[in-house]
């Protein structure tokens, strides 16, 4: 569909030049002319209708959802450092913990014998009785054929609002799948919001039973907890605390070595201009549906699962 839309918008280019040329001109050929100019005429048309549909779509699968209720209507912004200090030590321990539990290769990597796809679906489906908007048909998790240029904008997965599904990059680690996949079907039943949609993969994959889920799970939110963490208490103290190990650091890579190199060999546009310009449009976009914080909305997930901890007594 994106590609078809590429096409759409080269040929109304291509068309609307011609046009253009044709008017400046007064060409002689008059058949020609009006051929032309009917055939562009209804090429417009059908774009405008396209159009209406596209924003139809938009409205009802994406803008209209940032209206919906809150998952916690009366979650304070607000967070003491105390707690916001045992949350980190808490991720932070439970990641190097798991990181030796996982399956491994002989080269180290994480292995998943099963089918991580249908996997995501259950730990969806797992914490629906606690959310009932997930409940129902749940679409599978698809790998987007163009991975590579999403991995130039650091992209780890996208909701595709026109045909509703989650879509993640294929060619990242694969401790970012089981949590970007939980994430992405969030947004498929309704949770737009960055930073539920990030607490709501992150509590599919906690409870899902799931030794790698829990591990893709609690790495999810490492960073954004580990540098609220240090931003509110600074580095002396920071380094007093929980280190993360280096096996956790090394699974919570985006992409690997190898598959950067493969990434920047392929691609047509440069890598840093690809990601400013993803940047830009995602803030934009979020800004424009009343996310007033834009990109660092995701960070918000640090609040919602320190009040979820609060809720079920392990942060008292």
């Amino acid at each position: 569909m994106i590609v078809a839309g590429v096409i759409w918008l080269v040929l109304l280019i291509i068309i609307s030049i011609i046009y253009l040329i044709i008017f400046l001109i007064r060409n002689t050929d008059i058949k020609f002319y009006i051929t032309f100019k009917r055939f562009a005429k209804k090429f417009y048309k059908s774009t405008v209708i396209l159009l209406t549909i596209i924003c139809i779509i938009m409205s009802l699968n994406c803008f209209c959802l940032y209206q919906h209720t809150p998952i916690y209507s009366d979650v304070s912004k607000e967070y003491t450092l105390e707690e916001l200090t045992f949350l980190r030590d808490y991720v932070v321990t439970k990641c190097n913990e798991l990181s030796l539990e996982v399956p491994r290769d002989e080269n180290g990597e994480v292995l998943y014998e099963g089918d991580m796809e249908e996997d995501a679906k259950k730990a969806i489906e797992n914490i629906s009785s606690e959310y009932p908007r997930l409940s129902g048909y749940i679409t599978t998790p698809k790998i987007l054929y163009f991975s590579g240029f999403m991995s130039q904008q650091y992209m780890q997965g996208y909701y595709f609002p026109f045909s509703m599904e989650a879509n993640i990059n294929g060619i990242m680690k694969i401790m970012n799948k089981p949590f970007t996949m939980c994430h992405e079907l969030s947004h498929t039943k309704g949770f737009i919001y960055e930073d539920e949609a990030n607490f709501l993969g992150f509590l599919a994959c906690i409870e899902s039973g799931n030794t790698v889920f829990e591990y893709s799970g609690y790495l999810g939110v490492l960073n954004y907890i580990n540098n609220d963490y240090y931003d509110a208490a600074g580095r002396s103290e920071y380094l007093e605390h929980v280190a993360i190990s280096d096996l956790v650091k090394e699974d919570n890579m985006f992409l690997s070595d190898e598959s950067w190199r493969e990434v920047e060999d392929n691609s047509v546009l440069d890598t840093e201009l690809v990601k400013e310009a993803a940047d830009t449009f995602v803030d934009t976009s979020l800004k424009m549906s009343g996310v007033s914080d834009g990109k660092i909305s995701y960070n918000r997930v640090v609040g919602l699962i320190i009040t979820y901890y609060r809720e079920i007594g392990i942060i008292e």
